[in-house]
């Protein structure tokens, strides 16, 4: 008991890291739910890029777009679709 400081100390860094409304589980379990609707975020932005690029196909060419992502065609004739490799 020689330092009491010391001991107040240590039980403070003890109560504010295990037993308080904020404690460490409580931080790592909020961190990690933050990385994943960051994850989400970034996911649905590109599916919106994706979307935007859709709606502006069909904009400028709409028989081309229905043809190639929908596989329509009149009753005599067939739709091949070739995809370039990136």
């Amino acid at each position: 008991m020689r330092n009491k400081y010391l001991i107040v100390l240590a039980i403070f860094i003890f109560l504010m890291a295990f037993v308080d409304k904020h404690d460490l589980w409580t931080q790592i379990k909020l961190k990690n739910s933050v990385d994943s609707l960051e994850e989400d975020k970034a996911y649905f932005e590109k599916e919106i890029e994706q979307a935007e690029q859709d709606r502006y196909d069909i904009e400028a060419n709409k028989e081309q777009f229905a043809r190639e992502k929908y596989q329509m065609h009149k009753s005599d004739e067939e739709v091949f679709v070739i995809e370039k490799d990136d």
